[in-house]
């Protein structure tokens, strides 16, 4: 988030409004994930996006040290490989399961232990950018199960492990 920028300048509470959209450069995904995780507690996170960068990983591992993701699963995509590689050591310390496949959606879904639900549609790659970027921010749970689904799907059935492809790597030199 840009300095001196609330995020209540763009979004109200969760308990306030089902449905939310933005459209700024001042806010990042991962200041979305810290505002939600503050209102719904502990909770299971997955991610997908084309790609990631050091800056926004540094963000997630944080996040992740407050103790309030009890699980963080992400999705990246093939065509970000040699990148992603790059930040493996770092990608491990901060995330349990790390999955590439074909990939361009970029989805943040939050279920906490307390059952509520969140998705957060966004064109934001997980990369800082002083772009223009859009969010859906929604809790309604039909949204969230459908896009969980398909998520489960595509880890289960079309995506390879970050730890195997990397293992395969180290292998070949």
């Amino acid at each position: 988030m840009k300095r001196g920028t609330s995020i209540s300048k763009y979004l109200r509470p969760l308990a306030e409004k089902t449905h939310q959209v933005y459209l700024t450069n001042e806010l990042q995904v991962a200041d979305v994930l810290e505002w939600i995780l503050s209102q719904v507690g502990k909770s299971e996170v997955w991610q997908t996006s084309f790609s990631i960068s050091e800056e926004f990983l540094r963000r997630l591992f944080f996040i992740e040290k407050q103790g309030q993701v009890k699980q963080f699963n992400l999705i990246l995509d093939y065509k970000a490989t040699n990148k992603t590689l790059n930040l493996w050591p770092f990608i491990c310390q901060t995330m349990q399961h790390v999955y590439l496949a074909d990939n361009h959606s970029k989805v943040l879904l939050v279920q906490a232990d307390s059952g509520e639900v969140v998705t957060v549609l966004t064109s934001q790659n997980l990369t800082r950018g002083n772009r223009m970027e859009s969010a859906l921010v929604t809790t309604d749970p039909g949204i969230f199960a459908t896009l969980h689904e398909s998520m489960t799907s595509l880890i289960h059935n079309k995506s390879v492990p970050l730890h195997d492809l990397f293992s395969q790597r180290i292998g070949a030199d």
